[in-house]
């Protein structure tokens, strides 16, 4: 049973950064694509950005890019999001999800992780 874990969220400074960690076990990171998403009150999920399997191949919603980065360390089963310069319209539970296809689409993903609450506040 693959399972997700997130971690790193917590209230920030506009401009300030946090790097998420999404930790996967029951089965090696290296066979899955994982794409982080967030969830804003009263919006609805969406995707932020992602990073495949096969070439680390990486991609960004265009209100991130340049501000957050994707990496993954299959070695310890660990995919981190630095978030930059972040802002108000930042703040959402993040969560990351494991598709076991070698490309990026969120439109459907095959595991899910409990979420991380990232708030962007003075």
């Amino acid at each position: 049973q693959v399972q997700l874990k997130e971690s790193g969220g917590g209230l920030v400074q506009p401009g300030g950064s946090l790097r998420l960690s999404c930790v996967v076990s029951g089965d090696r990171l290296r066979f899955y694509t994982i794409a982080w998403f967030r969830q804003a009150p009263g919006k609805a999920r969406e995707g932020v950005s992602c990073i495949s399997s096969n070439y680390g191949s990486t991609d960004y919603k265009d209100a991130v890019k340049g501000r957050f980065t994707i990496s993954r360390n299959n070695a310890e089963n660990t995919v981190y999001l630095q978030m930059d310069n972040l802002k108000p319209e930042d703040t959402a539970v993040y969560y990351c999800a494991a598709d076991s296809r070698q490309w990026c689409d969120y439109s459907y993903q095959d595991h899910w992780g409990q979420g991380t609450q990232v708030t962007v506040s003075s």
